[in-house]
């Protein structure tokens, strides 16, 4: 393990040039004592606790801080284009030695057949104040999902990756699906909700969520559809991994850029 905030204080006092290298010196790839609690069969939903480290977790806040940029969705056309359903901030983040190691631990979690080709570039979100993602599925429109961008999104890891203690709102709502029941999910999701507002998980900093969107068919599953809900107070870094049905195309992987909507 490494700790980020000593090696940059070292180098700053040195006068050094902090880059993403420097980072992730003395790193060691050691996976966290994950839990994971089955929220859901169909569509099949799995929450992960601890599922990144301390040490990760301030490595990815550290170096996506001065790259966010406001975030889009595609248009008719297919353009990139900003949007009042998605007011939040992304980026793209390098595939350093921690992001690597992360890749992998998605990939080990969804089983032997899971390809580090099949992944997309990690994308990290930051929501203010007020900032939200309205209802829409991670899975794509057929002009999204071609045989170039690897099909279509077979699974999704929403990860918190900062959530200050003074952060209220900000949860992850499913519509469609019926929330467990037993008292002790209640520090996860939010419990005092009403069981017509389908499903909300609190943004807890480290923990994971996981689920499929695509149906055995191969269809996009509408019961997967989303919503980051706005941020009330504080703020929320979140980072999405995104698997695709088959490779993605090297240009894709080798611009490090997340599709990003």
């Amino acid at each position: 393990m490494f700790s980020v905030p000593l090696l940059l204080t070292a180098a700053l006092l040195a006068g050094a040039e902090v880059t993403t290298r420097d980072a992730t010196l003395g790193f060691e790839c050691t996976d966290p004592p994950t839990q994971a609690h089955k929220v859901s069969s169909s569509p099949l939903i799995i929450y992960l606790q601890n599922f990144i480290t301390v040490d990760e977790r301030s490595h990815l806040k550290l170096v996506s801080e001065p790259k966010f940029r406001p975030s889009v969705v595609a248009s008719h056309d297919g353009a990139p284009q900003r949007s009042d359903i998605r007011t939040s901030q992304s980026t793209d983040v390098h595939r350093d030695a921690v992001v690597r190691c992360i890749e992998q631990r998605a990939l080990r979690f969804q089983g032997f057949d899971a390809r580090e080709e099949q992944l997309e570039p990690l994308q990290l979100v930051k929501y203010g104040p007020g900032e939200h993602y309205d209802f829409h599925t991670d899975w794509l429109d057929s002009q999204y999902s071609t045989s170039f961008n690897g099909g279509n999104r077979m699974t999704s890891f929403f990860v918190y990756v900062h959530v200050p203690n003074d952060t209220t709102g900000g949860g992850t709502n499913f519509p469609l699906v019926t929330p467990p029941r037993d008292s002790r999910w209640c520090g996860l999701i939010e419990c005092d909700e009403p069981y017509a507002n389908g499903l909300t998980f609190r943004p807890v900093e480290g923990n994971a969520i996981f689920w499929e969107n695509l149906a055995p068919s191969g269809a996009g599953d509408a019961r997967t559809e989303h919503a980051g809900l706005p941020v009330t107070t504080g703020s929320k870094i979140g980072m999405n991994i995104w698997t695709r049905q088959a490779p993605v195309s090297d240009e894709v992987r080798r611009q490090d850029v997340p599709l990003d909507f």
